[in-house]
């Protein structure tokens, strides 16, 4: 029987070597997967199925994951966001997320691959849940979970809240309906009124921690950090940071109002 055709998978950031191999992704390993494994077989286990299934490592030693098939939306699908309804999904998909995620126990081994330390450490997250790592199909499968790690709630959902809003400085994805978004996205994932009052804030220190990440590791010239610093990246986080920090009154309305 002839192998299997391998075909690339190209667009991310960051991952290389991704090849689609008939309905599966296989993947890069690393000192990570077996806890990230775990953790996707506990998803499956409890009936979430927003996420990648885990079936082991291939004879080339990569890590075998189901694939989903659909669109990622950004940047060139973000229309398929742009209903409230479809926005509302996601929040209601994180929200699933969390709650299968709060019932998962760690391995007593598990190693995770944290790239910056959260707020505090409640469950293990995603830590970058974003319309770059969903993909809109039959199902909607967040993927890309190789940062899983320690974490909190508002943590992920801060993030999810600058990329699905989104909350941008870029005239091109800056939005006026940006509170409205953030409203229906709070009540689609059921914040409660201490949650909303802690994100709005977070909204701001969640995004200033991607842009001194990014800072930090170039100035050491890890890659591929040191690249997206150059091209920009920095420049577009520190952006959207002033740009949700000079806004965080209208956050708050938006979400306690």
């Amino acid at each position: 029987m002839l192998p299997e055709q391998e075909t690339p998978l190209t667009g991310g950031n960051v991952a290389a070597g991704l090849v689609r191999v008939g309905d599966t992704v296989r993947r890069p390993v690393g000192y990570w997967t077996p806890a990230v494994h775990a953790l996707l077989e506990h998803l499956w286990s409890v009936g979430f199925r927003g996420a990648p299934r885990p079936l082991g490592i291939d004879e080339k030693g990569r890590e075998v994951l189901t694939y989903a098939e659909g669109e990622v939306p950004w940047p060139s699908h973000f229309d398929l966001l742009d209903p409230l309804d479809q926005l509302a999904r996601v929040g209601r998909l994180v929200r699933e997320l969390h709650d299968a995620l709060s019932t998962f126990n760690p391995p007593l081994d598990a190693q995770w691959n944290v790239l910056m330390p959260a707020d505090r450490d409640e469950l293990i997250i995603h830590h970058d849940l974003a319309p770059w790592n969903l993909v809109i199909g039959d199902r909607w499968v967040f993927i890309d979970w190789d940062n899983a790690g320690p974490g909190s709630r508002l943590w992920d959902v801060a993030y999810a809240v600058h990329g699905f809003i989104p909350m941008s400085a870029h005239p091109e994805w800056q939005r006026a309906d940006a509170g409205p978004r953030l409203r229906v996205f709070a009540d689609a994932y059921g914040l409660d009124e201490q949650q909303r009052r802690e994100l709005a804030p977070m909204l701001t220190a969640r995004t200033w921690a991607m842009h001194d990440f990014l800072r930090d590791r170039a100035a050491l010239g890890v890659e591929p950090w040191a690249t997206h610093w150059r091209t920009g990246h920095g420049d577009a986080w520190r952006s959207d940071a002033e740009y949700t920090e000079r806004h965080t009154g209208r956050w708050r309305r938006a979400l306690l109002g």
